[in-house]
């Protein structure tokens, strides 16, 4: 499948100029840009490019073995590849109410067999929106990967652009299907369970996505002396030993970032009473990696782009290992690549944390 990748830097129309030169006739625009440069950015390309449809977020990238926390990045798709945009609003609330437009985007794509996938860029409450979607991706047996908006300053309002113009509390998608090869996807964790002792979650908030109960105790208490390590450390700990919630024979990472004074620890990711809960280990990531793309090259004949998403706390611990740019590089290997720093991932039927998921075009 043909792809252009470009990137720039500096002043909006600038950086723009950069990223698209030498991009002619494209389909479909995926972009990231600076939260600043967001609105212009999209703006610039819809009148730059009228007729492609396009959809973009903010926060740090990685393009082609350069990481950066300014850039814009431009990736063109092309017309071997199907392709359908939308919009999804009021997350907060009712996105079922979008939910038509998705069947009829899908149903025009016309998946077929491992070669669609949906890719999408979200503000927040991604629970409503992974469930919302999966009604309609699941039937098709089309995979979805996804990204939550990080890179917002305090206090500001996250945003996702599409078709020219910007939108809070909005999901921003694409459904492509790829004419000439196979579409993959992958999820990564390079935690393992820290022992062979599991908890259950017996008190939850899930509207605050609060873990308040494990075990019938304080969560924090729980965590604690499993670990040996001091409540008031909990939180600084989660680079090292994040929670884990079972769903079926997967664990996805549920990152805490708040400890309350009743021992409740608040988490990015929801987890409901009675999951079964493990405390993590960080592994050996370069290792984990290696085999990851591994596994990648043996899948795909010929690889034509890799789209990944990482969250930010993985984003963070490889930057504090030194790995961070080892890691960039390494993924530039597997073929043309640009990845996104997300403030939490979204993959097939459940939002995780400190995790990567990526989709692989042939």
């Amino acid at each position: 499948m043909k792809t252009f990748v470009g990137s720039g830097s500096g002043a909006t129309s600038k950086a723009l100029q950069e990223a698209t030169s030498g991009l002619q006739t494209p389909k479909m625009i995926m972009f990231i840009a600076p939260y600043e440069q967001l609105a212009d950015t999209a703006k610039l390309i819809k009148e730059k490019y009228p007729n492609a449809m396009s959809f973009g977020t903010c926060g740090s990238s990685l393009a082609n073995g350069a990481v950066s926390d300014n850039a814009t990045v431009v990736v063109g798709f092309f017309e071997d590849a199907v392709i359908k945009c939308g919009l999804i609003q009021e997350l907060s609330t009712c996105p079922l109410a979008y939910i038509r437009k998705v069947q009829e985007n899908l149903s025009a794509v016309s998946p077929g067999n491992e070669d669609t996938v949906v890719l999408e860029f979200c503000t927040n409450n991604e629970e409503k929106l992974v469930s919302t979607l999966y009604t309609c991706v699941a039937k098709r047996n089309v995979p979805l990967v996804g990204g939550t908006v990080f890179g917002v300053p305090a206090g500001k309002t996250s945003y996702v652009a599409y078709e020219g113009k910007v939108y809070s509390n909005s999901c921003a998608y694409a459904v492509i299907k790829n004419t000439t090869g196979k579409i993959r996807t992958y999820k990564e964790n390079i935690y393992e369970k820290n022992d062979i002792i599991s908890h259950f979650a017996t008190k939850v908030d899930t509207e605050t996505r609060t873990l308040i109960e494990l075990d019938g105790r304080p969560a924090a208490d729980v965590y604690s002396e499993a670990l040996d390590i001091p409540k008031n450390k909990i939180i600084d700990n989660v680079l090292k030993n994040p929670m884990g919630r079972v769903v079926e024979d997967k664990v996805y990472i549920s990152s805490m970032f708040e400890l309350k004074g009743n021992g409740a620890l608040v988490n990015y990711k929801q987890i409901n009473k009675n999951d079964c809960i493990y405390f993590l280990k960080l592994g050996d990531y370069d290792e984990i990696e290696k085999q990851q793309r591994e596994e990648i090259k043996q899948d795909a004949k010929k690889i034509s782009f890799v789209f990944s998403i990482d969250c930010i706390y993985r984003y963070i611990l490889y930057q504090n290992e030194n790995y961070l740019q080892t890691y960039a590089k390494n993924m530039s290997m597997l073929g043309p690549h640009v990845g996104v720093i997300g403030g939490g991932e979204q993959y097939i039927n459940q939002h995780c944390n400190q995790t990567l998921v990526c989709a692989v075009f042939e």
